[in-house]
């Protein structure tokens, strides 16, 4: 396989032209590609998209907070290889079988091209990133145990995703290509409610995007509703027979959209103070 590969996006996953060239931009260039933006921005799925749309597999590297560098590369299992020793029938001197290769040096020994993804890679600690520097540029790493260098066979599309949890050491970010993935505007947004839900109806996916917007644009929110808050709250508007109307003056299924109590008892306050507005003036009028 070779590098003229060129993703498009697919038919589940809307990508902005500028996403898009990013992408392939770093596929040309054999860098990774450094994802930011906001959770719910589709970070994570892009990897599957472009995996799906290249036809290539997909190995996932979820990283956390006590992830090492090393456990990407492979890992020694000593222990099985003591308990060989005492209580087994193997052949304990032959290293190599307890040698486990993590999902970087899966990815380098594939035999064919896959897509890695190394997911939200601020979690892990300061000197993370700098650790993977070598084996990124490079493409392949050293077995002190067996004496053996694993090199990439098929450089891997490598993608890396970012909450901006921590900032990224600048050796780092300096062998990226880097792309902040903006929050939909609601345009964008209705394209992908309808991608995956085509049957909502005009009137009601119009009411629930002015009522998301609106919300998200709340002073005081400690967590935004995001896309799949949004996903989730449009098939529980439509299973719930709301009428459209109603959408806005009440925002039905608040708990679908905010997680936080604090965000949820900030949201109730207003609406109630606004249906109070609403009886006032009514009685006013009368």
């Amino acid at each position: 396989m070779t590098d003229r590969l060129v993703y498009n996006g697919t038919s589940d996953y809307i990508v902005s032209p500028e996403l898009r060239d990013s992408v392939n931009i770093s596929v040309t260039l054999k860098r990774p590609l450094l994802i930011k933006g906001e959770p719910g921005t589709g970070k994570t799925v892009l990897a599957e998209s472009i995996a799906l749309s290249l036809g290539l597999k997909l190995i996932i590297w979820n990283i956390k907070s006590t992830t090492k560098a090393q456990e990407g590369l492979y890992v020694y299992d000593t222990v099985q290889r003591l308990y060989d020793s005492q209580f087994g029938d193997h052949d304990v001197s032959d290293i190599k079988q307890y040698i486990k290769l993590g999902k970087l040096g899966e990815a380098f020994a594939s035999e064919d091209r896959v897509v890695l993804l190394i997911d939200e890679i601020d979690k892990a600690d300061l000197e993370f990133p700098n650790d993977l520097l070598w084996e990124l540029d490079v493409m392949n790493f050293y077995i002190p145990e067996t004496r053996e260098t694993v090199t990439a066979k098929n450089r891997p599309i490598v993608i890396i995703t970012s909450n901006a949890e921590k900032e990224l050491p600048d050796a780092f970010l300096r062998r990226c290509i880097f792309h902040y993935i903006d929050f939909p505007d609601e345009k964008m947004m209705d394209d992908i409610v309808r991608v995956h839900y085509p049957d909502t109806t005009d009137k009601l996916l119009a009411e629930a995007l002015k009522a998301f917007y609106r919300l998200r644009a709340v002073s005081g929110l400690q967590k935004k509703p995001s896309t799949g808050e949004l996903l989730d709250w449009i098939m529980a508007l439509t299973e719930g027979g709301v009428d459209p109307d109603k959408i806005a003056e009440k925002i039905p299924f608040l708990g679908v959209l905010l997680k936080k109590n604090q965000d949820f008892d900030l949201m109730q306050k207003r609406l109630n103070s606004r249906e109070n507005d609403i009886l006032s003036r009514t009685r006013n009028a009368w």
